[in-house]
């Protein structure tokens, strides 16, 4: 049987030029799914100075960066009604059938997904982070979440853990928590093949860390425990590639401890060069306080490294228990993991290859992507929910928010019946490319 020929648009705030774990999840899903034959665009803000309008990637993937600043962190504000001008020009011009927003932070997502209903296009959100309860930013993200997933067809989480964080934060209905699905991360091993064996016991241990320097990623953590490491362990030396606003600590820390020998700093690190990073060492480091999945540890796996990282979030999910060391997030229990990783590599009890094969088989972008359509195709498969579904279940979200959100949702609908009449949908220019395919569905 051939498999029906999907047109779907990646929508999310955080994509290239930008490097990060979320960007490259969403360009390696699109090239897999390019690669089954489906038709995948993608829909971002634009980047200073030239990176506007309509981008080519390989394997075929267009790209919409659309006139919109990121203020901070390559987020940008919330637009609402700004955004839908664009959104429907793409979205009918591609004929896309599903808009599959990314990363609970992106405002371009979240908007997607309110936006796409009123086209008639299915929707799908993929969280790839954990958020807490317990703060004033959290619990506005969370408020925020809670309105975008209200009406969204099906949920991806990239852990069991993401998906019991994500059905809380969103306040999810009964009926809709059984359209959340798990999907890993994966990797692709062609690009972290293991270097040759380390040297024998006595030689240096190189520990490698490559993250952002903040306070989420337990650098506070990290600065407490190497001195201690380096101390115990004189044959240990760090390599820590990123950067963040905890730099200055840890470059204080390595002056204060007279560590320069010991502890190296390679500044921000761009993705193709990880590898070679990692070639170097023969442990790596997670010390992150909060984590979804942790796809930095399933590089470093790859490669050929032992891990060590704390117990948080997703993270035990990830690995098989003889190739990472858990720690509680705490100094001295760190450095106990550390000390144990130490002596397994030391000893020669960690296999490079083996872990490389157990990563290769465990964890592959094509396992993602078919698991991938077959949420789109199930979602397909079910009836939409109609206009006044929609509303009444906007407004079951509570006294207050829940008549915001509603309000929005028909200010939305009003805007959106506008646009029809002043550009209607027979004067847009519909692209070429695979619309042949598409029409005979």
């Amino acid at each position: 049987m051939t498999q029906k020929t999907l047109s779907i648009a990646m929508v999310s705030d955080f994509f290239h030029p930008v490097v990060g774990g979320v960007e490259n999840h969403i360009y390696t899903l699109s090239a897999h799914l390019v690669r089954l034959g489906h038709k995948v665009v993608i829909i971002s803000h634009s980047h200073h100075p030239d990176r506007t309008g309509v981008r080519h990637l390989a394997p075929g993937i267009k790209t919409y960066h659309i006139p919109f600043v990121p203020i901070a962190s390559s987020a940008t504000l919330p637009n609402f009604l700004t955004f839908l001008p664009y959104l429907r020009n793409i979205l009918l011009r591609e004929r896309i059938q599903l808009v599959h927003g990314h990363a609970s932070l992106s405002s371009l997502a979240q908007e997607a997904i309110l936006h796409a209903h009123l086209l008639g296009i299915r929707t799908i959100f993929t969280d790839h982070s954990l958020f807490g309860f317990d703060d004033a930013a959290t619990i506005l993200t969370n408020k925020l979440l809670v309105g975008a997933l209200r009406n969204v067809d099906a949920v991806i989480c990239v852990s069991n853990t993401g998906r019991e964080n994500t059905v809380l934060r969103a306040d999810l209905p009964l009926p809709a928590k059984s359209h959340v699905y798990v999907i890993p991360n994966a990797v692709i091993p062609e690009q972290f093949t293991p270097t040759e064996p380390i040297a024998p016991s006595g030689s240096e241990i190189t520990i490698v860390v490559v993250s952002r320097l903040a306070y989420r990623k337990g650098m506070d953590l990290l600065v407490a425990t190497a001195p201690r490491v380096c101390r115990m362990f004189p044959q240990v030396r760090f390599l820590i590639g990123g950067s963040g606003p905890k730099l200055v600590e840890i470059l204080q820390m390595r002056e204060k401890h007279n560590l320069q020998d010991q502890i190296v700093l390679l500044g921000p690190v761009k993705h193709r060069d990880v590898h070679n990073v990692l070639a170097q060492g023969a442990i790596y480091l997670n010390t992150s306080l909060t984590e979804a999945f942790g796809i930095g540890l399933l590089e470093a796996a790859c490669a050929g490294l032992y891990v060590v990282s704390t117990r948080v979030g997703g993270v035990p999910e990830v690995l098989p228990q003889n190739m990472v060391s858990f720690a509680s997030p705490d100094e001295d229990d760190l450095l106990r993991a550390l000390a144990e990783a130490i002596d397994i590599v030391s000893s020669g009890k960690h296999d490079r290859q083996e872990a490389h094969a157990t990563v290769r088989a465990m964890y592959a972008w094509e396992n993602v992507a078919t698991r991938t359509v077959q949420v789109y195709q199930c979602t397909l498969a079910t009836k939409p929910k109609e206009l006044w579904e929609r509303f009444q279940s906007t407004l079951e979200i509570g006294p207050i928010a829940g008549w915001i959100y509603a309000i929005i949702l028909a200010v939305d609908c009003m805007f959106f019946y506008i646009l029809d009449m002043v550009t209607p949908r027979s004067v847009v220019d519909f692209s070429l490319r695979d619309v042949p395919n598409i029409a005979k569905q």
